[in-house]
């Protein structure tokens, strides 16, 4: 606990024991204490606890005799929200392996990068993203599974579907489907199984353009989950409502883990839909739900709101973007309830400071968390700095990642010395207030933030300059009343070609994942270089700054 946090929530210990066993371990727990508990509701259909543990043991004798994968071993996850994402999860870590969770944003360069990268040979992907992984399929990829959303689907629910739910099953060469996947009876070979092991290779873009692996253990995984449930008081029968995608640590941490840990429910939606996630807060008597701002944008200004029962939330979270004051009023006119805001990074497995529910501060990070202490430094000298004072937000604690696969230069520089302690670098600029609150106020390294997803320039640069009119790119934020802030271009073209924003704008969606793709371009004769031949970005952004 930050040595000026005054206002830790009542009873709760600063310390927190984290269990010394493997996150799979947790479902064999709830599965033996509550097997008839609905562990998941998924449009109309529930699966049981019991059922749930039987088919990813199950698929865990598919992974281990059929595909080889051995303890250690990366396995791509590529689906979106749906039960066959949690059977695979606990399937993979039941053997050892080590789970890559895929966003399913990322198209075909995006995903053969994160599967070269990883070394992955096995892959486990929902139909409707075939083709982005058909072409890795026999090329890195030896053995796949592939998913059908509706092998799990009500045939007579009454909630809206997303098309990809409703689809009926498609045959991919070089795939197993689920159904066969799940059809062995060999007994799952013995693993050991350590808390120090690695459990998950989360892949977040970095500054130079790759995306890197952050490397977390079961340990990791573990003090993040159990952390954040119990420093919200969570009850062990929460219902939780996971709306957030899984492939992304807030989603995965809060939706499906510290649900799993609990023995408690989770209400599955593959796709945001305003009306449909109304619906199942009612009908399922929703208490707890992790929402970044734009969801709730838009799930407030859905019509008929006011005559829906939605009074069995207790407990509304979420970060990635400021909330305005103007919505959190609203929402506890609504509910009667703050919106708890809290912060973390794909390096600390989801949360590292939250606001404490019973005086949470508007727009703010919170204070940190169990086990967890941040500070405030010069980022160029590292002296901690008093409070008020701008800096780089620094943290340890066991939630804090291992470092990135394979680039041991860029976890070198990840991490410092602080007062014989080691603390990881956000590379985000904030300070804490005088009660231990934190706050952000900018960025040190260069990042857009579109509705909580990071987007680095660099990345998008990188993808840019592979387009033949585009000699050279320049991305820079803008700012944007639904994301928070969108993605710009400043190009110049290559001598002798002609093109158009929108031709450039589809090109890039066509390359990347939706939220990365530019969705403005401005053509111009230069950049701004500075004497070394740098292109000079903080010129670029602080003319757009003073256009808006």
């Amino acid at each position: 606990m930050h040595k000026n946090a005054t206002h830790w929530p009542p009873g709760l210990p600063p310390d927190m024991a984290i269990p010394e066993t493997s996150i799979g371990y947790n479902l064999e727990v709830a599965a033996t204490r509550y097997p008839g508990r609905t562990a998941i509701a998924y449009y109309g259909s529930e699966i049981r606890y019991d059922r749930l543990l039987d088919e990813v043991e199950r698929l865990a004798d598919h992974l281990q005799h059929a595909c080889g994968v051995a303890k250690g071993d990366r396995v791509l996850l590529y689906m979106q929200n749906c039960p066959q994402f949690v059977i695979a999860t606990y399937a993979i870590l039941r053997i050892g392996g080590v789970v890559v969770p895929v966003n399913t944003m990322n198209l075909v360069q995006e995903v053969r990068h994160v599967a070269v990268d990883s070394s992955a040979k096995v892959a486990l992907f929902s139909q409707e993203l075939a083709p982005n992984m058909m072409p890795l399929l026999g090329h890195g990829i030896e053995h796949a599974v592939v998913a059908c959303y509706r092998d799990y689907l009500a045939p007579d629910t009454d909630l809206p579907v997303p098309d990809a739910v409703s689809q009926a099953p498609i045959a991919v060469d070089g795939a197993t489907p689920w159904t066969d996947a799940l059809s062995g009876s060999m007994p799952v070979r013995p693993v050991d199984v350590a808390p120090d092991d690695l459990a998950f290779l989360v892949y977040t873009s970095g500054t130079t353009g790759a995306p890197k692996g952050c490397m977390h253990t079961h340990r990791s995984v573990l003090a993040s989950a159990i952390g954040c449930r119990e420093y919200c008081r969570l009850p062990k029968d929460q219902i939780a409502l996971c709306a957030l995608p899984m492939f992304h640590v807030t989603g995965l941490q809060t939706g499906v883990n510290a649900v799993i840990h609990d023995g408690s429910t989770m209400v599955v939606m593959t796709r945001w839909d305003r009306q449909c996630a109304a619906m199942l807060i009612e009908r399922y008597r929703v208490t707890s739900w992790t929402a970044i701002p734009t969801m709730l944008f838009d799930f407030l200004a859905q019509p008929g709101l006011a005559e829906r029962d939605l009074s069995s939330i207790t407990l509304l979270s979420g970060g990635g973007a400021a909330m305005p004051k103007a919505v959190a009023e609203r929402i506890q006119a609504l509910w009667g309830i703050p919106y708890v805001e809290g912060y973390g990074l794909s390096e600390t497995m989801a949360t590292t400071h939250t606001n404490p529910v019973h005086r949470p501060k508007a727009q703010c990070l919170g204070i940190p968390v169990q086990n967890t202490d941040a500070v405030v430094v010069d980022p160029d000298t590292l002296a901690i700095l008093p409070p008020g004072k701008v800096g780089e937000i620094l943290i340890r604690g066991p939630q804090v990642f291992r470092g990135y696969w394979q680039h041991p230069e860029a976890t070198a520089a990840a991490f410092v010395d602080i007062e014989g302690e080691r603390f990881f670098r956000t590379g985000d600029l904030g300070y804490v207030d005088d009660e231990g609150y934190f706050f952000i106020v900018d960025r040190l390294k260069r990042m857009i933030n579109a509705s909580g997803y990071k987007v680095w320039p660099a990345e998008v640069e990188s993808l840019m300059f592979a387009h033949p009119a585009i000699q050279e790119a320049c991305v820079i934020g803008i700012r944007d009343p639904q994301r928070g802030e969108g993605v710009k271009l400043v190009a110049v073209l290559a001598e002798g070609q002609s093109t158009t924003e929108a031709e450039v704008i589809a090109w890039a969606r066509a390359h990347m994942a939706a939220y990365k793709a530019p969705q403005v371009v401005e053509f111009v004769d230069r950049l701004p270089k500075s004497g070394t031949g740098k292109v000079q970005w903080r010129e670029l952004q602080a003319r757009e700054r003073a256009r808006e």
